[in-house]
């Protein structure tokens, strides 16, 4: 009873410390579980995009043209972090999906979203094989789908409305939206004019949201006056390379942005860019 006694103190220190230590791991992550992270990598001429929800559920949209992505994945993902909630794929081309072949073989991916739109390249089907190695969910998305990445972080599909097999790889783009709280993202892959134009018709002021990713990396094909001005973003990200030998994006573009009041941020010019939302406002790193 006596040695019980002489060490009561020492085991209410060994508790409090214990508490303390717990109580600074789950403090820490309240800190953060607020939060909603959009990184957008610099993977040169091509799209790549990591969401972290609030939840600590990540999806990446597109991985770019090559293995480069993985740089950029650890710098964003700690080391021991492994694993992707979901994959989306905006549209098959290469620049969306190449990179994403070296995601799938180093990370475990439990579902993969793709437009339905056809393809017989080669980096297509190498893509479809690692999917088919990796074992993942494959899901064609449509219209009025979500993706609850938990926290209150939902992605929407906005496009395609329709079986997409017939249509070609851009038309066919996965057009998203991405909603914590009271602010948004607009996703649009490389969709042309056209049906950013149809979304706003079907969506009216439903893609006005804080956040624009530039569709078709700046190319005069996509960001059309009707559609930039119901967005009416606060922040936009460009995803293009370096003296691309497109020109992308094309002056007209920046035009544009610059003439609705948009900040512009060009990966090729500022590296990953990342966005965080509380719910109520977004702001940068």
């Amino acid at each position: 009873m006596e040695s019980v006694k002489n060490n009561f103190p020492w085991f209410i220190l060994l508790v409090i410390a214990v508490f303390s230590f717990f109580a600074w791991v789950v403090l820490g992550n309240e800190d953060l579980s607020g939060t909603l992270s959009v990184s957008f990598l610099d993977v040169g001429q091509g799209d790549a995009i990591l969401i972290t929800a609030p939840s600590g559920s990540q999806m990446m949209i597109d991985g770019g043209p090559d293995s480069g992505v993985l740089r950029q994945l650890s710098k964003l993902m700690p080391f021991y972090d492994r694993s992707l909630n979901v994959i989306l794929v905006s549209n098959p081309d290469k620049d969306h999906i190449s990179g994403l072949i070296d995601v799938l073989r180093a990370y475990r991916v439990d579902l993969v979203v793709e437009p339905g739109t056809e393809t017989d390249t080669a980096v297509y089907q190498e893509f479809s094989r690692a999917v088919s190695v990796e074992k993942a969910e494959l899901m064609d998305a449509r219209r009025g789908m979500e993706i609850d990445l938990g926290g209150g972080a939902v992605f929407e599909i906005l496009f395609p409305d329709r079986e997409a097999s017939g249509l070609d790889t851009n038309t066919g783009s996965i057009i998203g939206r991405l909603t914590f709280g009271e602010t948004c993202m607009i996703f649009p892959g490389d969709a042309p004019q056209s049906i950013e134009e149809y979304i706003v018709k079907l969506e009216g002021k439903g893609v006005d949201c804080e956040v624009l990713k530039v569709g078709h990396h700046g190319s005069r094909t996509s960001t059309s006056g009707v559609f930039l001005s119901v967005v009416s973003p606060e922040l936009v990200m460009i995803s293009a390379g370096l003296n691309n030998k497109y020109g992308h994006p094309h002056k007209e573009v920046i035009d544009r942005l610059n003439d609705a009041g948009a900040t512009i941020f060009k990966t090729y010019d500022k590296g990953v860019v990342t966005v965080f939302s509380d719910g109520k406002t977004v702001t940068l790193d």
